[in-house]
């Protein structure tokens, strides 16, 4: 034990409340400064605890997969309710520190693009954001690499016997999961984990469209992203649609 260690020298809060920096007047600047900050932050959770489910379930190890997977449903009620936060401001407010943003766009958060690719929606063409930034790139590429998490589940009902080589060979596999929980509890559970991990995704994509749209309307986004056509086109994809499409067969 460190007895000299402070609260803020172990938060490292000196760095924290230091690396905000408005490039305007406008006290306005500060909440959307602080509201992407703190996401980013809770992304970072949430890719620790996403790695870590993914290792559990690739080892047949699904009770600590459930932890990580509940601890990641947590953290995405704090992401979607960080966008509430950001809707307190007006399309005056933004609009009075916009220009400073310039080409700077949260499409261009590596967070968030390893996430997606995490969850199994990879798209090399979203690496092009991220040419001029080598370290990033080459986290992007290890991502890329790996077993994505719906791989990873799709490995596990195979090992359990399912022959779930294709789209319709899962969904074959969870509708015997779901019709017979008993002897599957443990599958069972962790699809629900699964569809609950999909739902929240796409809530907070809606709370990130709603924010937007009332803010800036329909305009382009920074960066030269299409704004909210961008957001209601991301709406559309999911990761695990055997789950969400064996709701309609049962």
């Amino acid at each position: 034990m460190t007895a000299d260690l402070t609260y803020g020298g172990y938060l490292k809060l000196d760095q924290i409340l230091s690396a905000q920096a408005p490039r305007s007047s406008s006290p306005d600047e500060m909440l959307f400064i602080v509201v992407h900050q703190a996401s980013e932050l809770w992304i970072k959770l949430c890719l620790v605890e996403l790695d870590g489910a993914r290792g559990a379930i690739a080892a047949d190890r699904l009770r600590p997969a459930f932890k990580h997977l509940a601890r990641v449903a947590a953290v995405q009620a704090q992401l979607i309710q960080s966008w509430d936060v950001l809707g307190t401001l007006t399309p005056a407010d933004y609009l009075a520190f916009r220009p400073t943003l310039g080409s700077s766009s949260g499409f261009q958060s590596h967070q968030y693009r390893l996430l997606e690719f995490l969850l199994g929606n990879r798209n090399r063409a979203h690496l092009d954001a991220h040419a001029g930034e080598p370290e990033v790139h080459a986290k992007l590429e290890a991502e890329l690499a790996r077993p994505s998490l719906p791989e990873v589940v799709g490995d596990l009902l195979r090992r359990r016997g399912f022959q779930a080589g294709d789209g319709a060979g899962l969904e074959a596999a969870w509708t015997a999961i779901y019709r017979d929980t008993e002897r599957y509890w443990d599958l069972y559970e962790l699809g629900e984990k699964l569809v609950d991990l999909e739902t929240r995704v796409k809530l907070w994509r809606f709370a990130h469209l709603q924010a937007v749209e009332r803010i800036i309307g329909r305009r382009m986004g920074t960066g030269g992203t299409t704004g909210t056509g961008y957001l209601e086109q991301v709406l559309k994809e999911g990761f695990f649609p055997e789950l969400m499409a064996i709701r309609t067969s049962l």
